[in-house]
């Protein structure tokens, strides 16, 4: 079915409602002057069924007007607003069928406060339009609540991954070899893949590869290691595995026309770090882990080594099975990058479950709090790379209490340089709730030689005292403590 035929039949629906309800007509009213069924009057007004002609003309004689102007495209002022939602496609565009919810019941809620509910969605769909918030932001932000809907871990791929591992042969206990990926490509999917691809394309030079589907041509960046190629190559087989069409070329999205772009390319490179870090090995080896009584981050980074995992995939990893297979399913992710230069950190990645941990919606343009450990170990990185004491990866760890809250995280930190051909470091840090389970689950958690902070969201929200790392004055705090002044002195003047 077409969305515009289904918005017709939604719109036809509202209005015979409408026409119905002005009347004073109950449903076997209306049945009886119409001959038609009670229950076909009800499919027809939630907008899952639409008349033939026939039947179209005994519901406008019963209802004392002309069948044109049944039909007809033009509403009354009261469901304008539903229709121009319609025809925005603001409603089309959600991806409701993945939270269970059906179009049609999102536009019955709106009819029953037609001129106040959709008005206010289009004040919604207008002011995203002058403040020209990006459709893309609006697409990722409903991903990741699916995401963390459904605690970021997805049987069904995790399936189709390990069926694929075992008919291929590929090793369930360690590295994936990327060569024997190629050979997949090249043999079974019949890719052309060429090494230094993107080598005539500047304007590609931060992606790790473009595919070219006229002629299953796959163009990777020279400067990339052996696991982001391992990934890319697992992403390639995951479009294939999984039967995704609607895919993005590029290794990371540019353009993003729907969300169903987002979603596939979602599912590719779950699909891709499934496959390259075996889910039963994988428990096994952070099991281990666990069981230690005293931190030790070399031990952890044995553990992504072991399957030549770059450290966004690891982190996904700890994402999928951690809340999943260890029950620890209050937690939060962060992907931060820091420009040395200015000493700019930007998050580019956040993924909270259970419920939005403290802090959330962090992305924000003011200056983050820097007893984070992300930050923190941001800072160490550049600091080894200005004295030449270069490292690709550094782990940290810190138990970091919120401000203002009785909440606790045990923060576990991974940094590096990011790249290709990039001036950026990037940090990705798991944030786990403290408390009496987290302790029965990781016995490090308790080890007095994990340093413990007090820490906030950004220095303009921060009310800490006599803080070192202070970079600017908490001018938001600031701000609303005059307006609370201004409100409670205007109080004092209407007495």
């Amino acid at each position: 079915m077409s969305v515009k035929s289904l918005n017709h039949k939604i719109l036809f629906g509202l209005k015979v409602k409408q026409l119905r309800l002005e009347q004073s007509l109950s449903f076997s009213d209306l049945a009886k002057s119409s001959g038609l069924s009670v229950s076909y009057l009800n499919e027809i007004e939630k907008g899952k069924k639409f008349p033939k002609p026939d039947k179209i003309e005994d519901l406008s004689q019963a209802l004392g007007i002309p069948t044109a102007e049944l039909t007809s495209a033009e509403l009354p002022q009261s469901l304008a607003p539903i229709a121009e939602l319609l025809q925005s496609n603001f409603l089309n565009e959600l991806p409701l069928d993945l939270f269970g919810i059906e179009l049609i019941k999102v536009v019955d809620i709106i009819a029953n406060a037609p001129t106040r509910v959709g008005a206010f969605i289009s004040t919604l769909v207008e002011i995203s339009r002058n403040y020209a918030l990006r459709e893309d932001h609006f697409y990722f932000a409903a991903l990741r609540s699916y995401q963390e809907l459904n605690y970021n871990y997805f049987e069904e791929i995790e399936q189709a991954a390990l069926k694929f591992a075992e008919a291929n042969k590929l090793p369930l206990d360690g590295s994936v070899p990327v060569e024997k990926l190629e050979k997949i490509l090249k043999k079974k999917f019949r890719y052309n893949i060429v090494e230094d691809g993107l080598k005539e394309y500047p304007e590609f030079k931060n992606m790790r590869s473009i595919y070219i589907p006229k002629n299953r041509k796959l163009l990777l960046n020279e400067s990339i290691n052996k696991a982001q190629k391992a990934f890319q190559f697992g992403k390639e087989i995951g479009y294939h595995s999984l039967d995704l069409k609607d895919r993005s070329l590029s290794s990371s999205l540019i353009q993003v026309k729907s969300f169903d772009t987002v979603l596939t390319h979602a599912k590719a490179a779950y699909f891709s770090v499934a496959l390259l870090i075996n889910k039963t090995s994988f428990i096994e080896g952070l099991q281990k882990v666990f069981d230690r009584t005293t931190w030790n981050g070399q031990v952890l980074m044995e553990l992504a080594e072991k399957y030549t995992a770059a450290t966004e995939m690891f982190f996904q990893r700890l994402t999928n099975v951690i809340p999943q297979h260890f029950g620890i399913k209050k937690l939060f992710l962060l992907r931060f990058l820091h420009d040395p230069k200015g000493d700019y950190f930007k998050i580019d990645k956040e993924l909270h479950m259970h419920k939005k941990h403290h802090p959330h919606s962090n992305g924000l343009r003011e200056h983050y709090c820097r007893r984070w450990m992300s930050l923190t170990l941001l800072q160490d990185l550049n600091k080894m790379q200005q004295t030449g004491k270069y490292s690709d990866t550094i782990v940290g760890v810190q138990r970091s209490k919120y401000y203002g809250t009785e909440d606790e995280y045990l923060c576990i930190t991974f940094a590096r340089p990011a790249n290709p051909h990039s001036n950026y470091n990037v940090c990705v840090t798991l944030g786990m709730l403290i408390d009496d389970d987290l302790r029965s689950k990781i016995k490090f958690v308790d080890d007095p030689a994990i340093l413990s902070r007090e820490v906030s969201t950004t220095c303009e929200r921060c009310l800490i005292e006599n803080c070192s790392e202070r970079v600017i004055e908490p001018i938001v705090i600031e701000k609303k403590n005059r307006r609370k002044q201004m409100t409670k002195r205007l109080r004092e003047l209407e007495r």
